[in-house]
């Protein structure tokens, strides 16, 4: 455990819960995939499909924290893990206000040209992303860091001179 700490630069006991987390996130995010990827073959084949995909996963997001580590300014390795999970509760959640938001304004895929609809789905799902993912950072306490990807991401849909 001394050395898992070592390697994440984790100097108290509450900060294991993002690594905690994390695994969890990670082990759900399988599990959902090799389900709707398999489920039709069983549950055997869904457990390991879920064992393969976790750690193809892992491996990946593993990969993703070497190149991110330069890129990223945080002051620990952990904080990288937290920043992960606010990616990936924002991009759900983001979906979740989505399609309520859609259905309230009234637009369905039937009363809308297919396309169309899915730009705005997308569009709508994106205004709420750059809200959701600064609340959520904040939340995490990461808000800092969010606040510069966010102006950074706002910067590049130009909207520079909103920012300045």
């Amino acid at each position: 455990m001394e050395k898992f700490k070592k390697h994440w630069e984790i100097q108290h006991n509450w900060q294991l819960i993002f690594p905690f987390l994390g695994i969890v996130i990670l082990g759900y995010s399988s599990f959902k995939i090799s389900k709707a990827l398999l489920s039709d073959y069983g549950l055997a084949f869904v457990i390991i499909g879920a064992l393969i995909g976790y750690y193809l996963i892992l491996k990946f997001t593993l990969f993703l924290f070497k190149k991110l580590e330069k890129k990223w300014i945080l002051d620990y390795k952990w904080e990288m893990i937290r920043v992960f999970i606010v990616f990936a509760v924002t991009g759900s959640s983001s979906l979740f206000v989505g399609r309520p938001i859609i259905k309230l304004l009234g637009i369905t895929k039937e009363n809308l040209n297919p396309i169309l609809y899915w730009i705005l789905f997308i569009i709508i799902g994106l205004i709420f992303y750059q809200i959701l993912l600064v609340t959520f950072g904040w939340l995490f306490g990461q808000f800092k860091f969010f606040w510069e990807f966010e102006k950074k991401m706002l910067k590049r849909f130009g909207f520079k001179r909103f920012l300045d």
